[in-house]
């Protein structure tokens, strides 16, 4: 046990020969007992709840509800050096994978958060911390047992076990035992995951993460509300879910008060029952429902399941996931990989699978019907197979979809098969070419766009005169390597607090800063981030709507 070893392998215990010592790395603290009832070579059962008060006998728990120290809410710089400590102890140079590690942190929170919303009296103490001469062994028992009767309650989001040795297990629970998750406000958390796993999904996991300002830009386009069905057919870490639930939050500030029934119902029904997501990697769709309950739910009917599978298996499993069914759309689908027909018999199904990558003449005529023939294919990109199940998902006449596509579905002379279908099934509403780096930092270096549609009535036909709003997005708010561009066009310094509006090209918004600092040297940090209405390209399609003409900005 490292913080046992500092104690007692520096000299510090031997030194001053001291019956209790406390140990502060950080937000972790660690106190011991020394009284002579333990041998120096200990490293657990001399461990206690806290220091006891004026030279008594140790509590067995050190953080009650309501008590003289119970848990806190937290800054996000504490909530970040929380987590990366965490995720640091599990991954252990290698012991886990990352995913794994992650994996089984989103397990551990899952007790944590489960814990801080039993119902309990003032007074009664929190069962995940660690107690007074309690070995690894026994707090490991208790927060499995603890995980275990979570997972009875909602036994969608973890179909395994906890699988850490007790040792390492020990050490996480120290270093989130003195947090409330659930009292943190959901800009902290919020802030503080995004950036956790902005650096974390990276290289081979990056398909699984898209950056803030590219989700938030979409949401901003579509403005989902909370009597819309929203979907992510492609959710990884459920980046798009969260930030429309984070949308129909702040509708709800337009109508209620924060704080009372009405608002809360506001956002949390859309949460439960109008919020869906798929994702095909079931680790990541655990992190995608860890991702939602730390935010305050939404995770319910996020399904680790293949959207490409027929529907009625998806609905069979949920029957959420129904055809012509979601009023919004908001993806980033995987690109590039090719589905085959010997891995997914399912690929037969598509129409896109009819859809020659060949240039038209090279397409077979039949005699008899003095047709084209065009081949079923027998391997289709992953993307255009997501248009395909984006169209049969959405409402005819009303669904809307952003999604995110490669540039070469746009322009690719033998993909003119696609964009045809894509015309006669969507009316396309917009087109916002992204830059090439856009996806760099994340391990992706496709040029792509995002791409708003809104599908046909069953009975309704293109037109040659349908105008598309088209923009070209040069600063998007960060740059290749996933630093901040936003410009800083105004700014104001109130006691210690800072506020800037920030622009890129897609919107502008208003960042709160606090000085954790001194006035001397004051130190910022970012406490606040609100994307701000009708600005940037957001605000220039609004205007497009008043007239939509075809439009270039």
């Amino acid at each position: 046990m490292k913080m046992s070893g500092q104690v007692c392998g520096n000299g510090t215990w031997a030194k001053f020969r001291a019956d209790f010592v406390m140990v502060v790395a950080g937000a972790t603290r660690r106190a011991f007992d020394f009284t002579g009832k333990y041998g120096t070579l200990e490293r657990e059962k001399n461990i206690i709840a806290d220091l006891p008060i004026r030279y008594g006998k140790p509590e067995e728990y050190k953080f009650y509800k309501g008590g003289g120290l119970d848990i806190q809410p937290v800054s996000k710089e504490a909530l970040i050096r929380a987590i990366q400590k965490c995720h640091q102890t599990l991954w252990g140079g290698g012991r886990l994978s990352p995913p794994a590690a992650f994996g089984e942190l989103c397990k551990i929170i899952f007790v944590k958060i489960g814990d801080e919303q039993v119902k309990r009296k003032k007074g009664e103490p929190y069962e995940f911390q660690i107690k007074t001469h309690e070995t690894s062994r026994r707090l490991s028992e208790r927060i499995k047992a603890l995980y275990a009767i979570q997972r009875e309650k909602d036994p969608e989001v973890f179909t395994d076990t906890i699988k850490v040795d007790d040792a390492t297990l020990r050490t996480v629970v120290s270093h989130l035992e003195s947090i409330n998750l659930s009292k943190t406000d959901l800009d902290t958390k919020g802030l503080a995951f995004e950036q956790f796993m902005d650096g974390f999904f990276k290289g081979d996991f990056g398909q699984y993460f898209t950056p803030r300002e590219i989700i938030e830009f979409s949401v901003h386009m579509l403005r989902p509300t909370n009597e819309d069905l929203v979907l992510d057919p492609a959710c990884g870490s459920g980046g798009f879910l969260l930030h429309a639930l984070d949308a129909v939050r702040k509708e709800a500030d337009d109508y209620y008060d924060d704080g009372t029934t009405e608002h809360y119902k506001h956002w949390h029904d859309f949460a439960k029952n109008r919020l869906f997501g798929l994702e095909i990697n079931e680790e990541i769709a655990r992190v995608a429902k860890m991702n939602m309950i730390i935010h305050d739910d939404g995770h319910t009917n996020v399904m680790g399941l293949d959207a490409l599978e027929p529907i009625k298996r998806l609905t069979a499993q949920n029957k959420g996931f129904a055809e012509n069914r979601f009023d919004i759309i908001l993806t980033n689908p995987p690109f590039g990989a090719m589905v085959k027909q010997e891995e997914k018999p399912y690929l037969s199904s598509y129409e896109m699978s009819e859809i020659s990558n060949a240039v038209k003449s090279s397409a077979k005529v039949d005699p008899s019907m003095g047709k084209k023939m065009v081949k079923k294919k027998t391997s289709v990109k992953t993307e255009i197979l997501f248009c395909e199940r984006v169209w049969r998902f959405l409402k005819p006449g009303t669904g809307r979809a952003a999604i995110v596509l490669p540039d070469g579905i746009l322009t690719n002379s033998s993909l003119q098969g696609v964009r045809d279908w894509l015309l006669n099934k969507f009316q396309i509403l917009a087109v916002i070419s992204l830059p090439q780096f856009a996806f760099a930092h994340f391990g992706a270096g496709v040029k792509a766009s995002i791409v708003f549609l809104r599908k046909r009535a069953d009975d309704e036909k293109a037109t040659k005169d349908e105008p598309i709003f088209m923009a070209v997005a040069e600063n998007i708010g960060y740059d290749a390597t996933g630093r901040k561009t936003m410009k800083v066009i105004d700014s104001q310094v109130v006691d210690r607090a800072k506020t800037e509006i920030q622009r890129c090209d897609l919107y502008d918004a208003r960042v709160i800063h606090e000085n954790v600092g001194t006035e001397d040297s004051p130190r910022w940090m970012c406490r606040h981030f609100l994307t701000l209405r009708d600005t940037g390209i957001v605000g220039k399609y609004k205007e497009y709507l008043k007239d939509p003409t075809n439009f270039f900005v």
